[in-house]
């Protein structure tokens, strides 16, 4: 079956058996494939080439860039079941979430073919006669992608399409969790090549390897541009190095993200948006609903009704109609069940949180969606465990609940929910949420690609897909022209 997949999107079979790192399905731990690991020395060679590809690209007109990102998002919707049934096999999403993650692909496409006729400088006044100012924008270099396996393909998409229009060159390591995606998704942009017909060789290449792998791209000044998505830990080495060669990174880490449930809260609605936010995923996002700060008023009977919600999801195979899928991996599993130990040992009271299907999938990891009721937020609340866990704790008034909200390091996303203009006003304000993400009656999860996607503190401040996210990926230059035959300084400095 993954074999025909693979095939039907145009990967190399060779690429997927020759190797000696085994890749594991989590819907069954069944063998996917085996890929090689390549060296530091191979990662090298191929920044070289995407050195080489960008001096070509980068005069490129950036509307003929637009093309080469518009025939991508034709491969992709041309084939968005397969690759997204392909997600669904190498990272355990169930099938919308495995279809949506390759539509977030397409969108992508479509918003940066949009904004390669819209690359905007300015003109700037001048205080000197006869001159004018302006600021203009240029490609930058090769961009480096590192991407996690949580959302294998979008958001590798993310960079690479703004880059691309940008005129830059993309070099992306894949997580090893997820090379089979990476290789297919390198297949089909291939595809998109051939179309376009001239654009220089080696214009994006995919990297599969390991932890040297990723430290080789980190490390060379070749590489303009480091996007790194992963942990707090990962962005803590990968941001300091790629700044020791003043080099530039995007980094999309960690997230803790909660939501206020206000006393005037619509509960149905809220209970929807919980359940899409912290089970969706099996709790594997960066934007996962990981905390609820429900007003004391609310919060036992809307505990009350969420447990009798998360009764009824689904769990089990991801591409037969059910809601949850699996855990990645044993480690992420044996992390969770340590996080409501410590959970309970910090007075919490935990409902859920079992290993369920163990005699059905013994090599896979399929849990039910756990609640643990809090008196505070204590330590292991403030910390992010990539799991479907949610913490539910407290509060008495508004101020009380931001407060709760930003007191954690991460500062990915957030909400409330409530029908007060007020609150809803101040949660959004500079003094309510800290988070780059901040929402009104919707959960903190599923973010469309119109807006810049990214947060602050320990989630790292970068930004990624829409709005003017683009400028990241290239460089800004400031132009004085003077067009007189005199010679005026600034300042009105007199220099005979």
């Amino acid at each position: 079956m993954i074999s025909a997949l693979l095939e039907s999107l145009g990967v190399d079979a060779r690429l997927v058996t020759a190797g000696d790192q085994v890749i594991h399905s989590p819907i069954d731990g069944s063998r996917l494939g085996a890929v090689r690991l390549e060296s530091a020395a191979e990662v090298e060679q191929k920044i070289g080439r995407a050195a080489h590809a960008f001096e070509a690209w980068r005069k490129v007109p950036a509307p003929r860039r637009g093309e080469l990102v518009r025939l991508f998002g034709e491969e992709l919707r041309a084939s968005k079941t397969a690759l997204g049934e392909l997600v669904s096999w190498e990272a355990g999403k169930i099938t919308q979430e495995g279809q949506g993650e390759v539509q977030e692909m397409i969108d992508i496409c479509d918003f940066a073919v949009g904004l390669s006729r819209q690359l905007y400088g300015l003109t700037i006044a001048s205080e000197r006669p006869g001159h004018h100012m302006r600021e203009t924008w240029h490609p930058l270099g090769v961009v480096g992608v590192i991407s996690a396996f949580n959302f294998p393909v979008a958001v590798w998409s993310w960079n690479t399409a703004l880059a691309l229009v940008c005129g830059n060159s993309v070099v992306w390591k894949p997580s090893e969790k997820t090379p089979l995606t990476a290789l297919a998704c390198q297949a089909l942009f291939e595809r998109a090549l051939k179309k376009f017909g001239d654009a220089p060789d080696y214009l994006s290449q995919v990297v599969i390897g390991d932890r040297r792998a990723g430290e080789a791209l980190v490390d060379d000044v070749r590489v303009a541009l480091v996007s790194a998505t992963g942990s707090t830990r990962m962005g803590r080495e990968v941001g300091p190095r790629v700044a020791a060669r003043f080099g530039r990174s995007i980094l999309e880490l960690g997230g803790n993200n909660a939501m206020v449930l206000a006393p005037s809260a619509d509960l149905d609605m809220a209970v929807r948006a919980v359940l899409f936010s912290a089970v969706g995923t099996a709790g594997q996002r960066c934007t996962t609903l990981r905390r609820l700060i429900a007003h004391e008023s609310v919060k036992d009977e809307f505990v009350s009704r969420l447990k009798t919600a998360y009764a009824k999801v689904r769990i089990g195979h991801p591409l037969e109609g059910n809601l949850v899928g699996p855990l990645i991996d044993e480690r992420s599993f044996l992390a969770m069940q340590g996080a409501l130990e410590q959970a309970r040992g910090e007075g919490g009271v935990v409902f859920g949180g079992e290993r369920q299907l163990a005699d059905q999938f013994p090599e896979a990891y399929y849990v039910s969606p756990a609640i643990a009721e809090m008196p505070e937020q204590s330590d292991v609340v403030r910390s992010e465990t990539f799991a479907p866990i949610l913490y539910v704790v407290p509060y008495q008034n508004f101020d009380d609940a931001v407060a709760l909200n930003n007191a954690v390091p991460q500062g990915l996303s957030s909400c409330i929910f409530t029908t007060d203009l007020r609150e809803a006003e101040a949660f959004i304000s500079a003094v309510g949420s800290d988070c780059g993400i901040a929402n009104v009656n919707i959960g903190p999860s599923g973010a469309e690609i119109g807006g810049a996607f990214g947060g602050e503190k320990e989630t790292g401040g970068g930004r990624e897909s829409g709005s003017d996210a683009w400028k990241g990926y290239m460089r800004r230059q400031t132009n004085t022209v003077n067009y007189s035959r005199e010679l005026p300084l600034a300042q009105g400095i007199v220099f005979d």
